[in-house]
């Protein structure tokens, strides 16, 4: 599945990075904790959160995370969006929550084993 292909299951919208929209993820994760995003360390994979704060861009960093999708209807500051574009990370968002969007990215392609809701 390709982060676009996401970002419109997903009825969202993006905030930066849509130049990369073809991009492919295999994997998502979901969690607000950034320790817990830790341990779920995959390829190609898109996180889904609820935190629009610098430490999400800087844990997608360190785990070589290229896509962020905010759940609830967040939306990241401009100095988040800077750091992400600084940093070649897509950042998009979605109003539905945690919950529903990994389902229907379940639903959408990305199977068992694939989508972790920690």
């Amino acid at each position: 599945m390709t982060i676009a292909e996401a970002v419109k299951i997903l009825d969202g919208q993006f905030f930066c990075g849509e130049d990369k929209a073809d991009s492919e993820i295999s994997a998502a994760c979901g969690a607000d904790l950034m320790s817990d995003v830790m341990a779920f360390v995959k390829d190609k994979v898109a996180l889904l959160t609820g935190l629009v704060n610098p430490q999400v861009i800087r844990t997608a960093e360190l785990l070589d995370i290229h896509c962020i999708i905010f759940v609830r209807g967040k939306v990241p500051s401009r100095e988040v969006i800077e750091m992400a574009e600084d940093s070649g990370i897509t950042l998009a968002g979605t109003k539905l929550s945690m919950y529903i969007a990994c389902g229907k990215l379940y639903e959408g392609g990305l199977r068992l084993g694939e989508i972790r809701d920690i």
